[in-house]
């Protein structure tokens, strides 16, 4: 099946000329953080495009040893298991389901995904970083968009090791 490519809202305006992939075929547009129905194969890229040649890391041997990651270049891979519920601003990715995972943020909401695409396989690269979010951001971020911290410290804040990604490719599996 043949992969087509989705990407933001931008471009063409005013030409009759629909944008193409490198393949000459045609890219769907769709608003930053619309719902999506992709079928097997399509996928969705924001940011900047990933580059070949980055190392690539698995996101559960990070987790363990956080310090000899941080901030270096590296790609990632696996699947989205939750992501935000009112901008598409962060996801959760772990490398299958089910594994131990890792929020990833968009720069300063440099770029959005859509609202619906947990479970949607996904390429990333960026740079995992680690920091203490405050407390009524954790709160913003548990009571607003659905998140999940396993470790809130007792003041209420989290000690975060967190990616941030500069360009995404999401795909739905093909089956």
């Amino acid at each position: 099946m043949t992969a087509t490519a989705v990407s933001m809202a931008q471009g063409t305006h005013g030409t009759d000329k629909p944008e193409l992939n490198s393949k000459g075929e045609p890219v769907v547009k769709i608003k930053d953080n619309a719902p999506v129905d992709l079928k097997a194969g399509e996928m969705i890229k924001r940011g900047d495009a990933l580059a070949s040649g980055v190392k690539k890391v698995a996101v559960e041997k990070v987790m363990k040893s956080p310090a000899k990651y941080a901030d270096k270049t590296v790609a990632v891979s696996g699947v989205v298991v939750r992501s935000c519920k009112k901008e598409g601003c962060w996801m959760e990715m772990a490398d299958k389901v089910g594994g131990k995972s890792v929020r990833v943020t968009f720069g300063d909401h440099k770029f959005f995904i859509p609202l619906n695409s947990a479970g949607l396989n996904v390429a990333a690269q960026g740079t995992f970083k680690t920091k203490i979010l405050p407390k009524d951001h954790v709160d913003h971020l548990i009571n607003d968009d659905g998140a999940k911290f396993d470790n809130r410290n007792p003041d209420g804040t989290v000690t975060e090791v967190s990616f941030e990604a500069t360009g995404v490719e999401l795909k739905k599996a093909s089956k």
